[in-house]
């Protein structure tokens, strides 16, 4: 395969001369209408979201008026006041001496014999620079910005604030965008003060699906290869438009899988590549991992979320979900509840709270095993999985009050860590693959095997009444239905003080689904304990 004149980049700021891009036209445009309107503009998104890139190509289209730099605060964190303020002064006369006015002698005298040292400097400062550029409008992108120390944030933020309260038309800097990860209010700074509430939010999203369709139209107008229906809407619907994930999965797909340009790209291939993406370590996934352990609640919280239907309302004011949604772990769903924002990062999350070893990995089967897992397979070789779920439910009624002594997890979810486990391992010893889909965001989490070219879905939730496991053969009857699949597997775990087995076969909508009810035991015999 003749190698492309692009490719879809993950290391940092895309440039169309090399890389696939995805123009963000609109996007653009409202920002660079907020900056004609002189606002002070917030923007903080996860890492690999294309922040940089895209505010490097909004101050490309601003017109001769306007004098745009941007600074980076990644490497301030730990210096003194005094220290900050003196190379932030460096940092802006090197991006205005890098500008069209670098032949301007009396800027340049000026800017060469001023000093700041604190925030009053500052402002004095930018009200005597905006005299030096005239007719020019200063605007300022600061990257990074979470890299400003603790100890200056606050009154930092002040300042600004009072040039953008001042009654000068043309205040200097005219317009800024803050860029960051963490919010202003999840930074350490006093709380009871509101140093920057003239912000006007902006909002990167992720990537829609036209979006992705335009990026992945560029790679086949130059390669020439196609894609069968519905693998560019598999890409936008596993990553969520995540920008890093789509253009990582793009790579995996059309570069280091090897396809040759005269084949089709099938969702076969597909399903290879985004197998190699849940299996690989890369700094966004770090990133994800070190985000969600930065506390315990989080845990508990991510876990609700992925296992009961009923959800936690989105509540931005909690700072616990705040924290998770400006990581871009979770987002608000359409009916105001919590959602996990893409199914790569759902299955990444079991995976990362998942024990690596659970101490029950020898009650799996039974002790008149045969030939171990491979007894749940047919003479051809193929997957049965009603054995394969009868033994589970064995497995926990085996296991007992031994559940409970799973390391470092939440009772209330080791019925579905035991399953994923039971069934990765599985899947491990088969050959077979292995991932987790999300139909809503949250409550009805799937566990989808691949197996010599069958697909097997097993849908699993949490116990919330009657009518909701009712309802749930309803909703997996129809996924079966779309997955052109004819049969499925729905596993519930039944935590009430007074559980009940129960295990269904019904006919829906053409589908059979086999249900199972499995009791998860509530606490050890005192017995146990006292051991």
């Amino acid at each position: 395969m003749p190698i492309p004149l692009h490719t879809f980049e993950t290391r940092g700021p895309v440039n169309p001369s090399n890389n696939y891009v995805v123009p963000r036209t609109e996007e653009i445009a409202d920002l660079v209408y907020r900056i004609n309107d002189g606002r002070y503009i917030v923007i903080f998104a996860p890492r690999q979201t294309g922040k940089t890139t895209f505010f490097r190509w909004t101050l490309d289209t601003l017109d001769k008026t306007y004098l745009p730099i941007q600074l980076n605060f990644e490497v301030y964190q730990k210096i003194s006041p005094e220290e900050f303020y003196h190379y932030f002064k460096e940092d802006v006369q090197k991006e205005i001496e890098n500008s069209q006015l670098q032949n301007d002698a009396e800027l340049h005298r000026f800017l060469e014999n001023t000093l700041i040292t604190s925030h009053i400097e500052m402002m004095e400062f930018f009200e005597q620079l905006g005299s030096y550029l005239k007719n020019r409008r200063l605007v300022i992108i600061i990257d990074e910005f979470d890299g400003i120390p603790t100890s200056v944030v606050g009154d930092f933020l002040h300042a600004l604030r009072r040039i953008y309260l001042s009654e000068n038309p043309n205040r200097c800097p005219y317009s800024i965008g803050i860029v960051g990860v963490k919010s202003i209010t999840q930074l350490n700074y006093d709380r009871s003060i509101s140093p920057f509430n003239i912000q006007d939010e902006f909002e990167l999203p992720n990537f829609t699906l036209s979006q992705v369709r335009v990026l992945f139209k560029q790679y086949i107008q130059e390669t020439g290869q196609t894609f069968t229906e519905g693998v560019i809407e598999n890409f936008h619907q596993q990553t969520g438009g995540q920008p890093f994930l789509v253009n990582r999965l793009a790579q995996i797909l059309t570069m280091e899988m090897k396809i040759g340009s005269e084949q089709t790209i099938t969702t076969a291939h597909f399903q290879k590549a985004h197998q190699k993406i849940l299996n690989e370590t890369n700094v966004h996934f770090s990133h994800l991992k070190s985000n969600i352990r930065r506390h315990p609640r989080f845990e508990t919280l991510l876990m609700e979320v992925c296992s009961y239907e009923i959800g936690i309302r989105f509540n931005i004011h909690n700072d616990f979900i705040s924290e998770l949604v400006t990581y871009g772990v979770l987002k608000a769903g359409v009916d105001g509840y919590c959602e996990i924002t893409n199914p790569i990062y759902h299955h990444c999350i079991i995976q990362i709270f998942q024990p690596v070893f659970n101490g029950l990995e020898r009650k799996y089967l039974p002790e008149d095993t045969d030939a171990g897992f491979l007894d749940y397979l047919s003479a051809e070789g193929k997957i049965n999985m009603r054995l394969l779920l009868d033994n589970f439910r064995d497995f926990i009624a085996r296991a007992g009050y031994r559940i409970l002594q799973v390391p470092e997890t939440p009772q209330e979810f080791v019925g579905q860590y035991l399953l994923f486990a039971y069934l990765d391992q599985f899947v491990h010893q088969i050959g077979g693959f292995m991932y987790t889909e999300v139909r809503t965001g949250r409550g009805r989490m799937d566990l989808i095997i691949f197996h010599q070219s069958e697909k097997h879905i097993v849908e699993t939730k949490i116990w919330e009444g009657k009518s909701r496991y009712a309802d749930g053969k309803q909703q997996l009857a129809a996924y079966l239905k779309l997955e052109k699949v004819s049969s499925g597997y729905y596993v519930v775990f039944d935590h009430r003080q007074k559980p009940q087995t129960q295990l269904d076969i019904d006919q829906i909508e053409g589908r059979e689904i086999v249900s199972y009810c499995i009791p998860v035991i509530q606490q050890m015999p005192s017995a146990a304990k006292a051991i």
